[in-house]
């Protein structure tokens, strides 16, 4: 990811980042005036627990959605980028890793103050765990799979996981954590089950905690099996989708495999690959996306 800093952002204006990254200077760009002042460490902010909702989503806590442009990058870019590009890009939309074992970036500027910052900004966020894969997944860089005979149970210790980094990072109930599963090979009933399975056990833990359920795969494997599921009748179902079809199309409905009568206005697009882009002088190297579909609580 290559991230040329122009001249002009130092003008940015200190009042909308005064704490971009107090105490991570390192991070990115800061004045040395406003790295001297900023403290070492901040206290952990204390939040209350979710509310319990009942297992069977019969109350969940209101919607918060957003249809617009939105890109995803492996790490949480810096905030000062993120204050460019808001007003010379065309999107609104943020993707953030914020919980899971096979994280493809680490995530240094990922805080509770830089999810307050961005959002100040008018950034609506798409929160994504990383855990385990399918059991018939062949990617070398995400070794863990999901064990068939577990895989309700794991898929619900992994939403409490997800659960937990949602509300340190300050993302209230209601939002959603958007679990990514992988590219795997189609045609392998036991792999494709555990993949289901995993994801039931996945929403009602979500449920449970306060939070609403997302699903991200490609549209030929994970998307497919929870298309063929929801169909059959099993629940719980997620609550969103997150379909990654590299059509060049920015659009959420008329995809083949997808009806467009499941999931309606609960829908991202993911369909553009790894590309660098440039606005503001500021380059990052993004996924494109389209959006109709929930994002993370308001502030």
């Amino acid at each position: 990811m290559r991230l040329p800093l122009p001249t002009a952002l130092l003008a940015v204006p200190l009042a909308l980042l005064p704490a971009a990254v107090p105490g991570h200077a390192s991070a990115g760009w800061q004045p040395a005036a406003a790295r001297a002042a900023a403290p070492r460490t901040l206290p952990a902010p204390v939040r209350p627990a979710p509310p319990a909702l009942p297992l069977d989503g019969s109350t969940q806590p209101p919607e918060y959605r957003y249809t617009g442009a939105g890109f995803d990058a492996c790490s949480a870019p810096p905030a000062e980028a993120l204050y460019v590009w808001r007003s010379a890009s065309p999107y609104g939309a943020v993707n953030i890793y914020t919980s899971g074992s096979q994280r493809g970036c680490q995530q240094p500027r990922l805080t509770p103050q830089w999810v307050s910052t961005v959002r100040a900004m008018g950034w609506k966020l798409v929160p994504t765990h990383v855990g385990l894969q399918a059991p018939c997944a062949q990617r070398d860089d995400k070794p863990l799979r999901i064990d068939p005979a577990r895989a309700e149970e794991q898929g619900g210790q992994e939403a409490g996981e997800a659960a937990q980094a949602l509300q340190e990072l300050g993302l209230g109930p209601g939002s959603p954590v958007y679990l990514d599963i992988e590219s795997y090979p189609t045609g392998d009933a036991v792999c494709s089950a555990a993949v289901v399975d995993f994801t039931v056990g996945w929403t009602r833990t979500l449920w449970a905690a306060g939070y609403r359920s997302g699903f991200y795969s490609s549209m030929s494997s994970g998307i497919a099996d929870i298309v063929a599921a929801a169909r059959a009748g099993r629940a719980p179902m997620p609550d969103a989708i997150w379909y990654a079809r590299w059509d060049g199309r920015p659009t959420t409905d008329g995809q083949a495999g997808l009806p467009d009568d499941l999931w309606a206005a609960h829908r991202i697009h993911q369909y553009r690959g790894s590309a660098d882009e440039t606005y503001g002088g500021v380059t990052l190297n993004i996924d494109r996306d389209q959006l109709d579909g929930l994002v993370a609580a308001d502030a």
